[in-house]
This record gives C-alpha cells, structure tokens and sequence, in this order.
C-alpha cells in the first residue's frame, strides 16, 4: 500500500472512531441535560472536541510528539470526525498566534455568516425543488 492510501485508511479509521464517539456523547450529554429545546449535546461535542485539539497540538507543536501518520489519523480523522469545530477553532487560534489578527476574524465572520447563508440556502432549494 502506498503512503497515500496508507495515510487516507487511517483518516478513515480514525474518521468512523470519532464519528462514533459523536453519536454516542452528544446522545449522552442530550439525555443528561433533559433538554428538547436546546442542542447541548452538539455544544459538548463542540467544546471537547475544542480542548482537546487544543491540548494536543501544543503538544504537537512545541514538543513533536505525533508522527504525521499519527497527526493525520488523530487530528483529521478522529477529531474532524469527531468535530470539524475543533478544526475551525485550532486554525483561528493559530491566526491569532501567528498575528493575522485579520484573517483571524475572517475566518470567524466567514465561516459563521457564510454557514448559516448556505443552511438557508440549502433548505431554501430543497423547499423550492420538492414543496
């Protein structure tokens, strides 16, 4: 097998273990919380997912501890199965770090105006192809 697909098994590995891990936190935060009014189990999901990328990429960062096998497999697969907020929080914080203050709220405004606009937009053509 070659280093790309050896790589794109273990994104894919590491993809169903944190989809799966998903499904079953957030069910369990959502039962915890009693709540049918509020997503709290997507908000815990969230902020985990949040934390822990945080925590493991200083450690990534600064003292080299994952292998790129292992960075694709934790921080792509299982985290970005996991959560793609993660991501998103990971990257803005970088920007911070790296002074791009600009891009840095960028990526916040575009990813959150952007996201909803294209949720309204999806929903709106589905409405409009099958009322």
């Amino acid at each position: 097998m070659n280093d790309v697909m050896y790589k794109l098994f273990f994104v894919g590995l590491g993809g169903f273990a944190g989809s799966v891990l998903r499904y079953l936190a957030s069910g369990w935060v959502q039962d915890l919380s009693g709540s049918i009014g509020f997503p709290y189990g997507t908000l815990a999901v969230n902020l985990a997912g949040c934390f822990v990328i945080g925590f493991l990429s200083h450690l990534a960062d600064v003292r080299g501890v994952f292998s790129s096998d292992t960075r694709a497999f934790v921080f792509v697969g299982v985290l970005g199965g996991f959560t793609t907020f993660s991501t998103f929080g990971n990257e803005t914080m970088n920007l911070f770090r790296d002074g791009e203050h600009a891009f840095a709220l960028f990526n916040i405004g575009s990813h959150i105006l952007l996201g909803l606009f294209f949720v309204w937009l999806g929903r709106s053509l589905a409405y409009l192809l099958w009322r």
